[in-house]
């Protein structure tokens, strides 16, 4: 921490910008994961009807039975779209947890949201983001997005900027011209002239 001292933080918007382009991909993945899973539904159920000489249903025949479309006992629709709790899964845990963790640590603390802003996340305990920290920061979405998104709040309230994701992963996040600033610094860190001291009078 303090060999971050002084780095350039990320501002506001320049999160918000990055967040909102990462949330835009992770719901174009979605719903690609999404046209295909119904795509292969409707491809089987042709193939099955096809293969036992049945008339080949049409696609609102399709869309209209399970697991499409389910009802309880007394008639009522219970799941309109897809099967509700895989996709629920999928969309609010698997999805975040593989994009924002799996691209973070492979993109050494950026998205492509962060990487378009110019921002990075920086590890506050270790030089560089373990797989485990990045997952911790993607579920920590979670945790920030509670009780009124008080935890993207704290960006206002912490000296360094942190919001809810960033404490429980210990860390910061970083314009990449800081970023690069302290990669020199490290690279040819300042060391005490020893010249200078030794010919210094005692």
């Amino acid at each position: 921490m303090l060999e971050l001292d002084g780095i350039e933080l990320a501002g506001f918007w320049q999160r918000a910008f990055a967040f909102v382009i990462d949330g835009l991909i992770v719901s174009l993945i979605f719903m690609v994961v999404v046209g295909l899973y119904m795509l292969t539904v409707v491809g089987v159920r042709i193939e099955s009807a096809k293969l036992h000489g049945r008339p080949v249903p049409t696609l609102q025949q399709i869309v209209m039975s399970p697991p499409f479309n389910v009802k309880d006992k007394e008639g009522e629709p219970v799941v309109t779209a897809l099967p509700g709790e895989a996709f629920k899964i999928v969309d609010e845990i698997v999805m975040p947890i593989l994009y924002f963790g799996v691209l973070l640590w492979r993109g050494k603390g950026q998205t492509p949201g962060k990487r378009v802003m110019k921002i990075r996340v920086m590890s506050i305990v270790h030089r560089h983001l373990s797989f485990w920290h990045c997952v911790e920061r993607a579920l920590g979405y979670g945790a920030a997005a509670l009780e009124a998104g008080f935890g993207f709040i704290q960006f206002f309230i912490h000296p360094y900027r942190r919001c809810a994701q960033d404490r429980l992963a210990e860390t910061i996040v970083v314009t990449e011209r800081g970023y690069q600033a302290m990669q020199k610094k490290w690279e040819h860190p300042l060391l005490p002239d020893t010249a200078a001291n030794a010919n210094a009078p005692e």
